[in-house]
């Protein structure tokens, strides 16, 4: 095992894109764009799914991404760029330039300098191969991904997540080393720099991460300080290499208040929204419920509000009222698994197998879970499709949990 391990390592050697200095390399660079392409859209959706209701928000953060790209040190990656329904104060970036930022950062943002500071050092993690590094790590480790042992989020699905989907969130979500980020960090001044930006805009930032890491905004620390944690030592290096190559540039504070316009005047009702989960979460429905109405009256087209108005009413055994709000989800945003799950998990409650049907087998084309595999199986079963109920109680058993444990009782009845 040893000589195995030490002949990948000897035989897998490259130089850094980025910095030119030599690394392990198990993953090609095939590989690392596959990853990158497969996992995209199931991570995105993991993490809130699309902002879909400013489809011009998104446009704006992609210009921006890539003038950062295209001074990079791959500019050739091909980098996509996407603005995600979450309040989290988060960014993210997958193998292959697939970069991702919250709305719920955005809003924190003062400027388009401040963004690109925000891209740039996403495109660095992206462009160095960072989280292709860390799976290397797992690897060698384990043999696996499942090494990275990361949570996915606060998903309500997230431990029933299978298959690669489940990957992609983990390399999303994965805490960076502290030489990865001030790797990022520097070379994403640079890149600001390069494009025009005034680099000190990236300092300022990191001292405001900074600040609210030590307790003034608690909401950040499980997300971006998480995945990105800030240190002192990053602010002093990030101000030294800015004093070094120069402050002054577009900071471009005007474009980008008009371009999150929409975001902030939406911020009350995606406050009511999470103020209706955290009461959700403590089982006062009622309150939960006036919440989430006063979202939906100040925006009738966010799929988000009409799913969560479901759930409560799911709670309260009114399914019917349920099935009507999972049907509008569905409707806004027809490819998010998630409404898809809601809707076939209400209809089979409401013994509307086909409807169940159809839409758990469209969730899991988006984003598999074990808990879709179970409830197909079951409706397989009832129907008398025995087959197909052992291949989808098979697949769910492999998940583990509760949901495995019954996936192995039913199979198990299914033998007899």
């Amino acid at each position: 095992m040893a000589l195995a391990v030490m002949f990948l390592i000897i035989t897998g050697c490259a130089v850094n894109p980025v910095t030119g200095k030599k690394q392990l390399s198990l993953i090609s660079e095939s590989q690392e764009l596959a990853l990158g392409a497969e996992q995209y859209t199931p991570t995105q959706q993991t993490q809130g799914g699309r902002f879909y209701l400013d489809p011009e928000l998104t446009v704006y953060v992609r210009e921006v991404g890539m003038k950062m790209a295209r001074v990079s040190d791959r500019p050739d990656l091909p980098y996509e760029f996407v603005v995600l329904n979450a309040s989290a104060p988060n960014a993210w970036a997958l193998p292959g330039g697939k970069i991702a930022v919250n709305r719920g950062l955005l809003v924190k943002f003062d400027d388009e300098a401040q963004l690109a500071s925000v891209l740039g050092h996403e495109i660095v993690h992206a462009a160095a191969r960072h989280s292709v590094q860390r799976m290397q790590q797992g690897m060698l480790i384990t043999a696996g991904v499942a090494g990275l042992g990361l949570a996915l989020s606060d998903n309500e699905w997230a431990g029933l997540i299978m298959g690669g989907a489940a990957v992609g969130a983990q390399l999303a979500l994965a805490q960076y080393s502290q030489g990865d980020e001030l790797e990022s960090d520097a070379y994403g001044i640079r890149y600001m720099k390069a494009a025009g930006y005034d680099p000190q805009a990236a300092v300022e930032l990191q001292e405001l991460f900074l600040e609210l890491s030590q307790g003034r905004d608690s909401s950040w620390l499980d997300n971006m300080f998480a995945t990105h944690p800030p240190s002192a030592k990053r602010v002093q290096e990030n101000q030294a290499l800015v004093s070094q190559i120069g402050a002054g540039g577009f900071r471009g504070r005007d474009i980008y208040q008009r371009r999150i316009a929409m975001i902030k005047e939406l911020q009350p009702a995606y406050d009511a929204h999470d103020e209706a989960m955290k009461l959700a979460s403590k089982g006062d429905m009622s309150g939960a419920l006036d919440s989430i109405n006063k979202a939906i009256r100040q925006e009738s087209g966010e799929a988000k509000f009409y799913a969560l108005r479901g759930r409560i009413f799911k709670k309260q055994n009114e399914t019917e009222k349920a099935q009507a709000d999972f049907d509008k989800a569905v409707s806004l945003y027809p490819e998010m698994f998630e409404y898809q799950l809601y809707n076939g998990l209400n209809a089979l409650a409401l013994n509307n197998l086909d409807k169940s049907r159809g839409h758990l087998e469209r969730a899991n084309q988006v984003v598999p879970t074990s808990i879709a595999f179970l409830r197909l199986g079951d409706i397989a079963s009832r129907q008398g499709r025995r087959n197909d109920a052992v291949k989808y109680y098979s697949t769910a058993a492999e998940a583990g949990g509760d949901v495995g444990e019954e996936a192995k009782r039913k199979l198990a009845e299914l033998a007899r």
